[in-house]
């Protein structure tokens, strides 16, 4: 159910308990189709949910799809989450009747208060501390080797210079929220400076590579989620994905690590939705 205001569209809100879809199992996808072709991807940025790939089928009928979950991975997305110590399974939502209808991602988590707020505290310290004493160097363009920023905390700052010494952004102390949704202390801008530091620090975080790799961003996926105290929704789910690869946070693109299929003239894009069990 999708509601109109003098504003726009509404999404259904499922962190909110009074909001009209929050018992009926579904899910959602995004896409983007312009001049420039047809970009359509999976996502569990909000939520995890009903199975589904997406696909494009290119001009010489040949496809592409991504999305599909290993063989008993839906439920074992749940299970996971409800063997992770740290009140992880606080995420999954159910009906009266017992339905599963999907587990939140970790930043509704936090606004319902199924998840502890000081979940990452401990991690987000560590890497306080560490960059105290070591610069944290953020190479944020592939395609530019030689644009690179470093970063240094000063109390609860982290202050990032460009190659000339001058300060060209700060960052206060994230919390969890701010991690797990790259936003508020981690708001990233569509700048060429911020913004593209922020998301590599948003992945560093929930991918808990900051402390490992001074060097970032960090994108072998063997090196991911490897401390105690990571995003272990993400790590949950992109492990039981068939191809490792989902939208399990916002900025889960950097390294190319999403659920993503594009071509620039398709003749149809389409959704398959995948068995419960």
């Amino acid at each position: 159910m999708f509601k109109l205001t003098t504003g726009g569209l509404v999404q259904p809100a499922v962190q909110n308990p009074s909001d009209p879809n929050r018992n009926i199992l579904f899910n959602w996808s995004e896409f983007t189709y312009d001049d420039s072709g047809l970009w359509i991807n999976s996502t569990q940025v909000d939520m995890f949910s009903v199975p589904y790939a997406v696909g494009v089928q290119r001009a010489d009928g040949s496809t592409v799809s991504t999305g599909h979950l290993k063989s008993g991975g839906y439920n074992g997305v749940f299970g996971a989450l409800r063997a992770q110590s740290g009140g992880w399974g606080g995420l999954i939502q159910t009906r009266s009747d017992g339905t599963v209808l999907r587990a939140l991602s970790p930043g509704h988590g936090l606004e319902t208060g199924a998840l502890p707020g000081g979940v990452l505290d401990d991690y987000i310290n560590r890497v306080w501390q560490k960059y105290a004493s070591t610069t944290l160097t953020v190479t944020p363009f592939a395609d530019r080797p030689g644009t690179k920023y470093y970063g240094r905390v000063s109390g609860s700052v982290m202050n990032f210079t460009n190659s000339s010494g001058a300060v060209v952004t700060s960052f206060q102390k994230p919390d969890a929220d701010s991690v797990f949704g790259c936003h508020k202390l981690l708001d990233a801008p569509n700048d060429q400076v911020r913004g593209p530091i922020s998301r590599t620090l948003c992945a560093g975080f929930n991918r808990s590579t900051l402390l490992v790799n001074p060097d970032q961003p960090d994108t072998s996926a063997s090196g991911f989620y490897q401390d105690p105290v990571t995003n272990h929704y993400a790590r949950i789910i992109h492990e039981r994905m068939a191809d490792s690869r989902a939208y399990a946070f916002a900025f889960d693109d950097v390294g190319n690590h999403e659920s993503l299929v594009h071509d620039g003239a398709p003749l149809q894009g389409y959704l398959t939705l995948d068995p419960l069990n």
